[in-house]
C-alpha cells in the first residue's frame, strides 16, 4: 500500500518552522552569554582617627628618648612609663613618622592623625638588645613597641635613631642585622657626631670630621644619613656647616639638625620652620616633658598638626 503524502499545509507550517528556529543553528536569544568584566573593587575611604579638625599648620609633637630601664631617672625613661607613652599617644590620635618624612612634607597620615616623630639618641643597648637566643628583649624599647604594634598595627616600629659609632647597640656580632631590621621596619639612621662632641668647641676642620666620618658610617651600614640629632643640642660656631660642605673630594651636609628641647616643633609649612634647629619634646617627668606638653595639648593650648 502507498504511503500517503503529506498534506501541503504541513509541509509550509514546517518549512518556516526551519526559516523562524534556524533550522538547528543557535538563534541569538539562545546564544550564551558575554561574561561580564570583573568590577575594580573601590577602595574605602580610610578610617578618621579623631574627630579634630584637618589643619596642616599645626604643631609636631617629636619626642626624645635615651635609655629604657627599669627605674625613671633623669636620661631614662622607665619600662611602664614608656608603655604608658605608647599607649597614651595612640589613644590621643598620634600615628608614627621619620624626622625625614617631617623635614621633607611628605608625612602620610590617615585622616584625623597627628604625626609623632620618636627620636633615640646614643644608641644605647636599652633600645635595641638580642636576648641569647637571638630573640629581641620584650623590655628594649623595639622589643616593648613590636609588642605594642601587634595589638596595634596601625602604630608600627617607626623612629628615627641617632648612632654613635663603632658598636652602636651594643652586642658587636648584631651590628648588622639590627641595622638591616630597622631599614626592613622603615626606620631612619642619621648621626649623632663620632665622639658626641660640642660641636661649637671644635674648629671648622674638627666639625667636618665628626659630620662627615658619622655620615659615612652610617653610609655604610645601608642607610642615607639625612639628618643629625646635635650633641648636647649645640650647632657648631659655623653653623652653615650642617647644611653643607665638601671634605676629600665628597660632598656632605643634613637637610635637618635636632636640639634637645623643649617644647613642639612647627609643620613643616609655617614660616617659622627651620630644619636646622628642630625642638624636641624630652619624654621625662616634670615641666616641659612629654607628659607635661601633652596634658597642655588636653587643655588646648597647643593646636596640633592634624592630616586632612
Amino acid at each position: 500500500m502507498t504511503k500517503m503524502a503529506k498534506p501541503a499545509h504541513l509541509l509550509i507550517l514546517a518549512l518556516a518552522a526551519c526559516l523562524l528556529g534556524g533550522c538547528g543553528a543557535t538563534s541569538r536569544e539562545e546564544k550564551p552569554p558575554v561574561a561580564a568584566a570583573p568590577s575594580t573593587p573601590v577602595a574605602k575611604p580610610a578610617k578618621r582617627v579623631t574627630d579634630r579638625p584637618a589643619n596642616t599648620d599645626g604643631q609636631v609633637f617629636v619626642i626624645e628618648y635615651h635609655k629604657i630601664a627599669k627605674e625613671e631617672a633623669r636620661w631614662d625613661r622607665s619600662i611602664d612609663r614608656y608603655k604608658k607613652d605608647l599607649q597614651k599617644l595612640y589613644d590621643l590620635g598620634f600615628r608614627p613618622v621619620t624626622l625625614t618624612e617631617y623635614v621633607e612634607d611628605r608625612m602620610v597620615l590617615p585622616p584625623g592623625a597627628s604625626p609623632i616623630v620618636f627620636t633615640f639618641d646614643d644608641s644605647h643597648i636599652s633600645q635595641f638588645r638580642f636576648l641569647e637566643d637571638g630573640s629581641i628583649d620584650p623590655d628594649c624599647a623595639v622589643g616593648i613597641w613590636l609588642d605594642f604594634a601587634k595589638i596595634h598595627p596601625d602604630f608600627p616600629v617607626k623612629a628615627s635613631f641617632y648612632v654613635l659609632p663603632p658598636t652602636p647597640w651594643g652586642q658587636k656580632d648584631s651590628v648588622e642585622k639590627k641595622f638591616s631590621m630597622l631599614k626592613e621596619w622603615g626606620c631612619e639612621v642619621g648621626s649623632h657626631s663620632v665622639t658626641h662632641a660640642n660641636l661649637a668647641k671644635l674648629d671648622d676642620e674638627g666639625v667636618r670630621r665628626e659630620l662627615a666620618d658619622s655620615i659615612d658610617f652610617v653610609a655604610s651600614h645601608g642607610f642615607e644619613c639625612k639628618t643629625i640629632a646635635l650633641p648636647y643640642g649645640i650647632s657648631p660656631k659655623n653653623a652653615s656647616l650642617l647644611e653643607g660642605f665638601e671634605r676629600g673630594g665628597k660632598r656632605y651636609g643634613f637637610s635637618g639638625a635636632l636640639l634637645v628641647g623643649a617644647n613642639p616643633a612647627p609643620s613643616p609649612k609655617s614660616a617659622k620652620f627651620n630644619p636646622m634647629r628642630i625642638p624636641r619634646i624630652q619624654c621625662i617627668d616634670g615641666e616641659f616633658g612629654l607628659d607635661y606638653w601633652l596634658d597642655q595639648l588636653a587643655k588646648g593650648n597647643v593646636r596640633p598638626y592634624v592630616a586632612p
